[in-house]
């Protein structure tokens, strides 16, 4: 009975703490430097378990960014893509991100750092957003300030990530697919330029290159290449990978759209970027001036963080990124905001 008053008495002060806070301590926007006060050393420690990680695995820097980029494409930048499901029922489990997504690791270190520092502070879905920035320092010696105030979600469902754009769409589905998430066609482009570092499965290109053989959209010597990397059996689970950009695969350099007028774009859906009236200005654009590319791919990934993120007192700070938080673990920010009120739901 004491259980069943206190669970009313927690949905009670839910409640009462949403009306009670101001509609902007609810929901606001994200801002630089939003852990200065509490936790200043947050964004250092990040920087510091990636630039170890990536020593040690230079691969890891894409992953990192494709972690960000599937995040925020799915439910928004709440984090939701780490979240481990023993029933394998999670985002992580789905094709498009099993077994290709990997960096999970590095977040979960860096959030153990930051957690032994500034407990119960800072969110993973923030902790992703400065992982992925890192990564662009390291591999392209870019640096910019990531806006934060991001809190993490509580949902991760595997239908969700079949929403993600993938390597077999026209040049119209990329589109459409940015659109929906408030990103132009420049910008699909853009971000579609983070393929010059990092690695494929044999799944995600193989077949669909064989068609583009056919049709004369990809060089028959690189596709001779990947016929010879990958097994003729391959599937999803086939961990044979190749890099996307042959020439400079851990430089994050705009070697990738100089690649594509060549046909030696790895996916259907790169080589799309040239057979679009629209697009291949940008890529155009791009392959003539990495700077240019640079400084809009950074405004792109400021953007790319914004998309339906938690702020406030939305979805939770996560002690564990893998896992949302339980109810006993959730206790401590309704004792800090009203200890009294607590303390009268567990005497009621």
């Amino acid at each position: 009975m004491a259980n069943c008053r206190r669970l009313a008495g927690l949905v009670l002060l839910s409640a009462a703490l949403a009306f009670a806070l101001p509609a902007a301590s609810r929901a606001q926007p994200l801002r630089t430097g939003f852990y200065e006060t509490s936790c200043p050393d947050a964004e250092a420690l990040v920087r510091q378990a990636v630039a170890s990680a990536v020593a040690s695995n230079p691969g890891l820097a894409a992953g990192l960014i494709r972690l960000h980029f599937h995040d925020c494409f799915v439910r928004g930048c709440d984090a939701s893509v780490l979240i481990f499901s023993p029933n394998g029922t999670a985002e992580r489990d789905s094709p498009p991100n099993n077994p290709s997504l990997r960096g999970f690791e590095v977040i979960d270190a860096a959030k153990a750092a930051i957690e032994q520092r500034c407990p119960r502070t800072v969110s993973c879905a923030d902790i992703l957003a400065f992982a992925a920035r890192d990564s662009v320092n390291l591999t392209g010696n870019v640096f910019y300030q990531v806006p934060a105030g991001r809190r993490d979600g509580n949902v991760s469902l595997f239908a969700d990530a079949f929403t993600l754009p993938g390597p077999n769409l026209t040049a119209t589905e990329l589109v459409e697919g940015f659109r929906n998430r408030s990103l132009t066609a420049e910008e699909m482009v853009i971000l579609s330029g983070a393929h010059t570092i990092g690695r494929s499965h044999c799944a995600s290109f193989l077949f669909k290159n064989r068609e583009r053989l056919a049709n004369g959209t990809i060089s028959p010597a690189y596709q001779a290449l990947l016929e010879a990397l990958c097994p003729p059996t391959t599937g999803q689970f086939t961990l044979v990978t190749t890099e996307i950009d042959l020439s400079t695969p851990t430089v994050l350099d705009n070697n990738y759209y100089k690649l594509l007028p060549l046909n030696l774009g790895l996916h259907f859906s790169d080589d799309q970027l040239i057979r679009n009236a629209t697009l291949v200005p940008f890529v155009d654009a791009f392959a003539a001036n990495e700077t240019l590319w640079k400084e809009r791919f950074v405004a792109a990934m400021i953007k790319m963080g914004n998309i339906d993120v938690l702020t406030g007192t939305q979805g939770e700070i996560r002690l564990n990124c893998s896992a949302v938080n339980t109810p006993s673990s959730s206790d401590w920010m309704i004792e800090t905001i009203l200890p009294d009120a607590v303390g009268e739901v567990a005497a009621s």
